[in-house]
């Protein structure tokens, strides 16, 4: 987790976790905008986007882009360093970690004078439910 000054709370701030925790999967600013919107939030779509931005910067939630270029967005489930396998149909996401990939990334860093190295890893591909999907 990120060790930045924590976050005002806010009655926005508040109502985005909550309805990113009812989601299990991955959501555009604008789909959890929809969403909040249907269940009677007045929340405006620059407040989603601002929050969510420094959600994920904090660490509090998990943020992806897809091949379109779009960032979407997910309460994390665990608040260790982890990474995502996520479908291309459905987007349905599991999170794992990968230690051996850690080592190498430290390795590799080292080998080349890096320090402070962070990173992230999304795998994307078809679920059980889509895999016959596969060309």
């Amino acid at each position: 987790m990120d060790s930045s000054p924590k976050q005002r709370t806010t009655r926005q701030r508040t109502a985005i976790l909550a309805a990113l925790g009812h989601e299990s999967d991955f959501r555009s600013a604008q789909q959890l905008h929809e969403q909040m919107r249907a269940s009677g939030e007045s929340v405006g779509l620059a407040t989603v986007y601002r929050n969510l931005q420094s959600l994920a910067e904090s660490g509090q939630v998990d943020v992806l882009v897809t091949d379109e270029g779009e960032s979407i967005y997910r309460q994390c489930e665990d608040d260790t360093h982890h990474h995502h396998l996520v479908c291309r149909v459905c987007g349905r996401t599991v999170e794992f970690q990968a230690p051996e990939m850690e080592e190498w990334t430290r390795r590799i860093a080292s080998q080349h004078g890096f320090a402070d190295v962070h990173h992230t890893m999304e795998i994307f591909g078809l679920c059980p439910d889509h895999a016959d999907q596969a060309s």
